[in-house]
């Protein structure tokens, strides 16, 4: 009996901490689920809210909605994940919404080249679309009539910087003047750009659709003074929200510098 006891009394402690931390491991694991269900039910509010302003600014009861000055939108990019692009019938109902609303000038981008390899099929379910390089670039934003769509991908990019960067390189080879190092600035990168045909016109607002938010290697060189909004996947897109981020667009305050 002694030696039983003894052996109660060393376990006694080891028997208690092991109570003790399977409690505080159950108290953990029970404010992480009320955490999660927390937050899980402040997002599923917040998509409920998005979803209801939606329906009002699209049905037109919210007045604020109602007209939109699309003088300061001259070129809108939309940035589509690849994966969700190969959805045509949702782009095309996209571009849709986007010339009943009075945008005429999009340029349409993303990375593998979905959306040119769909050029095709676009401007033949829009009707009324055309494409850039048929337009007259001189008159491009007095263009109202027809829309006129740009189709870009990563490719573009990569290959425009190359070919500009040796086209800069070639020219300071004919011009250079003894050990001069070449100095390129901005406007010299810029007209390089537009001298190899991969200028292109710099979009004023660029709508992100897809899982990250972020432009997907839209060209950097034509998002100097771009403002980017991302909108979620493609296939929750909404028409409400495109007019909410147009007309916080339009409220935007650009200070362009000296």
């Amino acid at each position: 009996m002694d030696l039983g006891d003894k052996i109660q009394r060393c376990l006694r402690p080891v028997v208690h901490a092991s109570c003790v931390w399977n409690l505080v491991k159950l108290l953990l694991r029970l404010l992480w689920h009320l955490l999660h269900l927390a937050i899980s039910i402040w997002y599923l509010g917040k998509g409920i809210g998005l979803m209801l302003q939606s329906y009002l600014i699209a049905s037109g009861l919210l007045r604020r909605y109602r007209v939109l000055n699309l003088s300061n939108l001259r070129y809108l990019a939309i940035v589509i994940d690849s994966e969700e692009a190969r959805h045509t019938l949702r782009v095309v109902e996209l571009l849709s919404w986007l010339s009943d609303i009075g945008v005429k000038h999009v340029c349409l981008y993303d990375m593998e080249g979905v959306l040119k390899g769909s050029k095709k099929i676009i401007l033949k379910k829009l009707g009324d679309a055309r494409p850039l390089e048929v337009a007259d670039e001189r008159n491009l934003f007095l263009e109202k009539k027809h829309m006129v769509l740009e189709f870009v991908s990563f490719s573009d990019g990569k290959e425009g910087a190359a070919k500009a960067a040796s086209f800069l390189c070639s020219k300071y080879l004919k011009c250079a003047d003894g050990d001069q190092e070449p100095v390129f600035t901005e406007p010299e990168m810029t007209n390089a750009l537009g001298a190899i045909g991969f200028g292109g016109p710099e979009p004023d607002l660029l709508l992100v659709y897809g899982p990250t938010r972020c432009h997907f290697g839209f060209p950097a060189w034509r998002l100097r003074y771009t403002e980017i909004e991302h909108m979620g996947p493609l296939k929750h897109m909404k028409y409400g929200a495109i007019i909410k981020s147009i007309c916080k667009f339009t409220m935007v305050r650009q200070n362009y510098g000296s």
